[in-house]
């Protein structure tokens, strides 16, 4: 009788287990290059992130949102905007193209994609350094910053936009590489980084 309440208890915690949305971890890698470069790795599961936010009363950041008083939001209504560009054909619609940098930003699906490469010469040019490139990619969802925007119009709703990201089962949001060192920024289903 023992075996078969434990058979019985093992299959519900299974099925229960399988039923239950898994949850999703933000993850943050920081690397530096060189001997004495560090290493910094946060993993954070997204449910914890929802429970913490609200506790902290920091300044102007209260209730998982930060007050942006003070700022440019009153000048343009940010959440039309967005709304615009979310409803625009895929396109990249800012070029630009310097001696030092190159910037891209574009619209692809539900993401906006803004692309920088920086080069710039290297110490010691007379002795023939090369050029040293920084790199950064960001790929927005709508659906974050909608909820990014949801609080009032001098606010940003950190809280929200956590929530959103819970939405994606794997995203990577921000890669950053220059020549000493490689910060990513991603969401997905795994606990570590490794």
């Amino acid at each position: 009788m023992m075996k078969k309440t434990l058979g019985v208890m093992v299959l519900i915690f299974v099925f229960a287990a399988l039923a239950m949305p898994a949850d999703r971890w933000l993850h943050v890698r920081v690397t530096e290059s060189g001997p004495d470069g560090d290493r910094v790795r946060i993993n954070i599961p997204l449910s914890l992130a929802e429970a913490v936010l609200p506790t902290i009363k920091a300044d102007k950041f209260r209730d998982g949102k930060i007050k942006m008083a003070g700022h440019a939001f009153d000048q343009v209504d940010l959440r039309a905007l967005l709304e615009v560009v979310r409803k625009a054909q895929d396109n990249q619609y800012v070029t630009v193209d310097s001696k030092d940098a190159n910037v891209e930003v574009a619209k692809a699906g539900e993401f906006l994609l803004i692309k920088v490469h920086e080069s710039r010469e290297g110490a010691g040019k007379a002795t023939g350094a090369k050029k040293a490139t920084n790199t950064v990619d960001i790929k927005v969802p709508f659906k974050v910053a909608n909820a990014l925007l949801s609080g009032s119009n001098d606010e940003l709703n950190v809280l929200a936009a956590v929530r959103a990201l819970g939405e994606y089962p794997s995203l990577e949001l921000v890669t950053v590489q220059d020549e000493s060192d490689n910060v990513r920024i991603w969401v997905d289903a795994r606990n570590n980084v490794d």
